[in-house]
């Protein structure tokens, strides 16, 4: 018996916190490189001589730089992503005039993934614009941008309070929203397609692939998606982290100087980190979310 909607949005939301819990612990390290890899392209000369430079620098805690923010972004977005594309499936099945407990097709999954990233979007942008700040401080600082002293998160959340007010956490959200739509399209698109094709060579049901598929599904999920989405995801982080100067123009401004200015290749700056990243990260993210629900959905099939 399927559990109550009420409870089934509980299952749902603390599944994607236990997932996005374990995607953020696994990543962080690559997750700084790729930041601070979009923000200074001409300062690295790839992933190795970033990740390699940062711990001289700082040490092992540069490379953790901004996790705090970086677990309440991917709790907060994982909860609310995964929540609303439990929501978002039954919006679909009644669009198509399907039974409320009908399986949906794979590209029926990802449509409802893809309108669920616009509500997860809203708590993922405060969040990701402290975690990018933090990860960029360093090469702020060193840079003559900004003065010394703004590397935690109380000192960066009150520096926007104070000089960009409430609405200035939601810089960068329209970008935001243009990279999750397509983005999450492509990521539920391809782990529930390659899903569907380990169950068919394995010859048992979807939830039964066991944990390398899982993973292995989850991480070419999230390659798709970065693959799709990484320059507008590059924007965003530029546009976060210069706002700290406040003076940093809207989504089509900032992708026009950065291709003009720096050419196309900037745009894709710190992308071998991100490839890198998205295996174990999106992997643990998947085996985090499936197992837990798996395990939570037992406890009401009496």
């Amino acid at each position: 018996m399927a559990p109550h909607p009420v409870v089934q949005a509980i299952i749902d939301l603390s599944a994607g916190a236990i997932g996005g819990t374990a995607c953020v612990l696994s990543g962080q390290p690559l997750d700084t490189a790729k930041v601070k890899m979009q923000t200074f392209p001409n300062l690295y000369r790839g992933f190795i001589h970033c990740v390699m430079s940062t711990y001289r620098q700082v040490g092992l805690r540069g490379l953790y730089q901004g996790t705090s923010p970086a677990l309440m972004a991917n709790i907060a977005e994982n909860s609310v992503l995964f929540m609303s594309y439990g929501f978002c499936q039954q919006v679909v099945r009644f669009s198509a005039g399907l039974d409320n407990e009908a399986v949906l097709s794979d590209m029926q999954k990802a449509s409802a993934g893809s309108v669920a990233s616009i509500f997860s979007s809203l708590v993922l942008c405060p969040t990701e614009l402290v975690k990018c700040r933090l990860q960029a401080m360093y090469e702020m600082e060193a840079s003559g941008k900004i003065a010394n002293g703004q590397n935690t998160v109380w000192s960066v959340v009150k520096a926007v309070m104070r000089n960009e007010g409430p609405l200035g956490f939601f810089q960068g959200l329209t970008t935001t929203i243009a990279r999750e739509v397509p983005g999450y399209f492509c990521f539920f698109g391809a782990y529930e397609l390659c899903r569907s094709t380990f169950a068919d060579y394995l010859k048992c049901d979807k939830d039964d692939i066991g944990v390398a598929p899982i993973m292995f599904s989850g991480g070419l999920g999230g390659a798709c998606l970065w693959l799709v989405v990484y320059p507008m995801d590059c924007v965003k982080s530029r546009i976060q982290v210069m706002s700290m100067m406040g003076k940093q123009a809207g989504f089509f401004k900032t992708f026009m100087t950065i291709a003009r200015t720096e050419g196309v290749r900037a745009l894709y700056s710190g992308l071998t980190p991100t490839m890198v990243r998205t295996f174990p990260a999106n992997g643990a993210l998947f085996l985090g979310y499936e197992a837990s629900r798996k395990f939570m959905m037992k406890q009401f099939d009496h």
